[in-house]
């Protein structure tokens, strides 16, 4: 690549990125998930309207297991334990026997209704099974609903993208020859407890290891948490197991763990996760051939009805059932099982594995997911309110965001007394700092402090402060005046003032 070539990717990609941005914005306004735009942004710089041509099926299956990967990932990170603890029975239960079943009635339904062979239409049933859990929250993220059905939701999206690669691997590899359902057992089981048990292992020691080991920057904190995310990943893909849950798992030990600079690992896992649908979002849509699209709407509509009325329903109420949930939450659950990245990436590995007619199944997907995501995906508020699971006015919960100082304009500082600093045995009144920098924080010890004017700082202190952009720089000289020569820095004529050898050149 030249470096001309290379400016022009760059200004492709950069213009892609910034207009599936600005699709983010839009669909929140009208309530739609994003990812309908992203894919509407890859099919418009497509072969068929803008001309960039793209059908590497094997690198779109490639790039997409890994940006499914980072958002599992990314998932993990900002689930909380205490949302789902309650609810991984059910949440498991319908991300194994719920995909089973779901698999089976779509499988018949496509066999009957399209005259699939078995093997075919069961391969069909199986990559539609998968629930998205970013197009649902991204609807749902404004709907004061019972903390049980939107933990149940989550929690099942983030499971049952494994069970389901599975058995799309496993009649993508089987060729026309139906295979055992005890080896598929056998596999799903190996596959999990495996890829289970190393995604926990991984998370507990990064954790570990980012709780003891002081890293020179920030900004690597939020790095090696992913990471290690991407390790369980990559372990688990090695040892023929389930990379996805083996993410989603060490992201969900790494997000609850008490590590240090969470805000920030949030905030770029948050990025992170966003880039990764955006990419795969696009390169889904650049992958199909929309002139081809057209035949495949009444199948998909036929398969789509299948999923939606029955397949999801006798799913959801099988595995449901004991576990005593009202029959109106049971309808909303059915109901909010929107589909999205991973039937489409899923419907690539027939592609690569040379199954016939894996092209046609690629479009059914493409176009059941784009169909039905905006019948169900604006109708879910509706149906919340007509089950009564919520009501206009009703009260929703606080939404706590986690140092949203650039919304507040204020910035927070953070400094470690060093032991030979004259800020020891200063106490938070002598600091006498600019108004309305505050000390809000003490860390001593793996101990928070919220000081008062009379606490006295102690070497290896880690203080937190909270100013504006306007004072900052005060700030900043105040604290090194008083670490140089004490609280009377001023009488010694000390400014605290970068050293020369410390300025920009």
């Amino acid at each position: 690549m030249t470096l001309q070539e290379l400016y022009f990717t760059l200004l492709v990609g950069g213009t892609v990125l910034l207009a599936s941005i600005a699709a983010v914005r839009a669909a929140h306004r009208i309530g739609l998930p994003s990812l309908l735009l992203f894919l509407a942004v890859g099919v418009i710089i497509g072969e068929d309207v803008l001309g960039l041509e793209f059908d590497n099926a094997a690198l779109a299956q490639s790039l997409g297991t890994a940006a499914l990967a980072v958002i599992l990932v990314e998932g993990g990170l900002t689930t909380q334990w205490s949302d789902i603890k309650r609810l991984l029975l059910p949440a498991g239960v319908l991300a194994t026997v719920g995909v089973a079943l779901s698999v089976l009635v779509t499988g018949a339904g496509a066999h009957w209704l399209l005259g699939m062979d078995w093997h075919l239409a069961l391969l069909l049933g199986a990559i539609v099974s998968s629930t998205d859990a970013a197009a649902v929250f991204a609807v749902l993220r404004s709907l004061p609903l019972p903390q049980k059905v939107t933990g149940l939701l989550e929690a099942e999206s983030g499971f049952n993208d494994a069970p389901t690669i599975i058995l799309v691997l496993v009649f993508s590899t089987a060729a026309t020859d139906m295979p055992d359902p005890a080896d598929i057992a056998g596999n799903v089981l190996y596959q999990l407890v495996v890829g289970g048990l190393l995604g926990l292992i991984i998370g507990r020691l990064g954790a570990a290891a980012l709780r003891h080991i002081a890293l020179p920057s920030t900004g690597l904190y939020p790095l090696a948490t992913v990471g290690f995310g991407i390790v369980a990943f990559a372990a688990a893909g090695a040892a023929n197991a389930s990379g996805i849950i083996a993410a989603y798992l060490a992201g969900l030990v790494l997000g609850n763990a008490k590590l240090p600079h969470r805000a920030a690992t949030r905030s770029f896992a948050e990025g992170t996760g966003w880039l990764a649908q955006i990419g795969l979002f696009v390169m889904l849509g650049l992958l199909v051939t929309p002139s081809e699209l057209p035949d495949a709407v009444l199948p998909a509509i036929a398969v789509g009805l299948v999923l939606l009325l029955a397949a999801r329903p006798v799913s959801v109420l099988a595995c449901l059932l004991p576990f005593r949930l009202p029959m109106r939450e049971q309808a909303f659950i059915s109901w909010a099982g929107l589909r999205g990245a991973v039937p489409i990436v899923l419907a690539t590995f027939p592609i690569v594995s040379g199954v016939e007619g894996a092209r046609d199944l690629l479009n059914i997907v493409f176009v059941l997911v784009v169909l039905f995501t905006l019948v169900q995906g604006p109708s879910l508020p509706v149906a919340a309110r007509l089950l009564r699971l919520t009501r206009p006015g009703a009260l929703r919960d606080i939404q706590v965001e986690t140092s949203p100082l650039d919304v507040l304009d204020a910035d927070l500082l953070t400094l470690t007394v060093p032991e030979d600093s004259r800020l020891k045995g200063v106490t938070v009144r002598e600091l006498r700092l600019p108004r309305p920098t505050v000390l809000t924080l003490i860390v001593r010890e793996g101990t928070t402090i919220v000081p008062t004017p009379d606490t006295g700082l102690r070497t290896g202190d880690e203080l937190l402060l909270i100013t504006t952009p306007e004072v900052r720089e005060a700030a900043e000289r105040r604290l090194r005046a008083i670490g140089r020569r004490g609280k009377l820095a001023r009488w010694f004529g000390e400014q605290g003032d970068l050293e020369p050898s410390t300025t920009t050149q």
